[in-house]
């Protein structure tokens, strides 16, 4: 068995746990609410307009027997350029304000998962970082398509507020393939326990992500 088959097998219960979230559960479902919807899209700016920075640290700190990612992770950091500035069109088209978005601060819990990105490539092994490719994109192949197809329905809002999911829903499924290959090409047991690891607590924190954006029922109570 690879090693991309092993760090499915041994991350499957937290991304299970990611998966059950009441909000993610419910989206599936068709219960969705405008707010909710806004801020997810507010925090998924917050993260988003770290992946160059954060692909672009993790290739600079890489130790010269891992120089044959640098040619994969340029590819990647080239596909991600921009795509934070497709959240903000989302954010507009679904009638917010999207500068007061751009200028605004994340959630505490987003802010912490960015934090610890950062903090695994510069302390601990940067291919940790591997970790949140897996939980970012393997979530948004689960779940993005599906789950703008419900919210859509349910809010009535057009296609131009949903660039985001359905782009990289369908954008993520060739990254998985080539995340795929990649993993299998990581032979050391440190590395690999490093980004089993580091996968298995981004699940947690992207899971804590999830459960700050406000329930549609909340927000029907509160209106």
């Amino acid at each position: 068995m690879g090693f991309h088959a092993t760090l499915l097998e041994q991350s499957a219960d937290a991304r299970n746990t990611l998966l059950a979230t009441p909000i993610i559960q419910g989206a599936l479902r068709g219960q969705v609410a405008l707010p909710s919807y806004v801020a997810f899209l507010r925090e998924a700016f917050h993260h988003v307009r770290h992946t160059v920075p954060l692909l672009k640290a993790l290739r600079d700190q890489l130790p010269p027997h891992h120089a044959w990612l640098e040619g994969p992770l340029d590819e990647y950091i080239e596909e991600e350029a921009g795509h934070d500035e497709w959240i903000l069109e989302d954010i507009a088209a679904c009638g917010a304000d999207a500068e007061a978005v751009r200028h605004g601060q994340p959630g505490v819990a987003t802010e912490l998962m960015v934090a610890y990105a950062y903090d695994t490539i510069a302390r601990r092994n940067p291919l940790g970082f591997f970790g949140m490719v897996l939980v970012l994109e393997g979530t948004s192949v689960a779940l993005a398509l599906h789950a703008a197809d419900a919210i859509q329905q349910g809010l009535a809002l057009p296609d131009s507020a949903f660039s985001y999911l359905r782009s990289h829903g369908t954008l993520d499924q060739e990254h998985v393939q080539h995340f795929e290959l990649l993993m299998d090409q990581i032979h050391d047991p440190a590395d690999q326990a490093a980004i089993v690891h580091a996968a298995r607590v981004f699940y947690r924190l992207y899971g804590e992500v999830f459960a700050s954006l406000p329930l549609p029922q909340a927000v029907a109570e509160a209106a």
